[in-house]
């Protein structure tokens, strides 16, 4: 009886060993850290190129031959890039009563991603030249080469990037349609920035891929530019505003970028914070010492490429371009 007794426990022992063996050979090590990817270098002379092309179709007013023409660019631009692109077409009712035939162009990076973040600009044109300033030509639409262009041509380089630089987050570029037809001095702002009214109630991502936070761009190519902390961004993204101005001025940007703060501008990103409720902030140029406060350029017919300056767009740029790949490598 006691060899029988000591034989089981022998081989329950030699049992016991072999699943501890099975068990430790089965367990999978640790998955190796996230490589990281390094910020590339944002190549002005390329933004600058996306710009002059916008202009080379003319004002992209929405119903006009140069807005169907370029909606077919942008699309075969960023698909070009490796995005999966949305044409989010919409009819905009203006302050005018016109219809407008509208469309919100949406480039993602990682469609699949659930971390991802935004970054917007406007690709529609001032139907209009009715700046106070503005002398002639007022009822002609303008070129729109910072207002409308530059924010696009950044955004595109930015989009050159992510294909030739991949990260793993989710990138969700949207392009809106039907900012500028808007009334001047009406009793609402509401008449602008139809396309991210529309976006804001019809988002193309909700729940878990809702993005963390965007980044508007809007007028941010002319010579001379200066940034301060807008209004409402500073009221709905503090945090994302202080961050972001603090890297620019670590960059060397700071000339740009400045400290200081920005009356409230009713633009694009008032509407993603207030319906979408994403966090998203504003740089846009607000220029000291003009009638206007927007540049001397601003919904005249000098809104043209000469009004440009590739330091500008090299400086707004390689700040989104740090924003989006350190967010990506847990930096930011």
């Amino acid at each position: 009886m006691q060899r029988i007794i000591v034989v089981l426990g022998f081989s329950l022992l030699l049992l016991l060993n072999s699943c501890s063996t099975d068990s430790s050979s089965e367990s999978l090590p640790p998955p190796p850290p996230k490589e990281k990817v390094s910020v590339p270098k944002f190549e002005r002379d390329s933004a600058l190129a996306y710009v002059a092309r916008q202009v080379e179709f003319g004002p992209r007013v929405p119903n006009t031959e140069g807005h169907r023409r370029t909606k077919a660019w942008l699309v075969e631009q960023l698909e070009r890039f490796g995005a999966k692109v949305i044409e989010q077409d919409f009819e905009a009712k203006a302050y005018t009563g016109e219809v407008l035939q509208s469309t919100n162009i949406i480039a993602q990076f990682n469609p699949g991603a659930q971390k991802r973040i935004l970054l917007a600009a406007h690709w529609d044109t001032r139907p209009f030249a009715d700046s106070p300033i503005s002398e002639e030509r007022r009822d002609e639409p303008i070129l729109g080469a910072d207002d409308g262009g530059s924010g696009v041509g950044v955004l595109l380089e930015v989009a050159r990037q992510l294909q030739a630089n991949p990260i793993e987050m989710g990138v969700d570029i949207v392009l809106f349609d039907a900012e500028d037809f808007g009334e001047s001095g009406g009793e609402t702002p509401d008449t602008y920035a139809l396309g991210s009214q529309y976006w804001s109630r019809n988002p193309h991502v909700t729940g878990a891929q809702k993005p963390k936070y965007g980044i508007l761009l809007d007028m941010v190519g002319a010579k001379g530019a200066r940034f301060p902390k807008e209004y409402f961004s500073m009221q709905y993204a503090p945090q994302i505003m202080n961050k972001v101005w603090a890297l620019a001025q670590n960059m060397g940007y700071g000339n740009y970028f400045v400290n200081q703060q920005g009356g409230a501008i009713t633009d694009d990103h008032y509407y993603v914070n207030t319906i979408a409720r994403i966090p998203m902030i504003d740089i846009i140029n607000r220029a000291q010492g003009t009638q206007t406060g927007f540049g001397e350029h601003w919904h005249t017919h000098n809104d043209d490429l000469e009004i440009i300056d590739k330091r500008t767009l090299r400086a707004v740029g390689q700040v989104v371009l740090a924003v989006v790949y350190r967010e990506a490598n847990g930096e930011f």
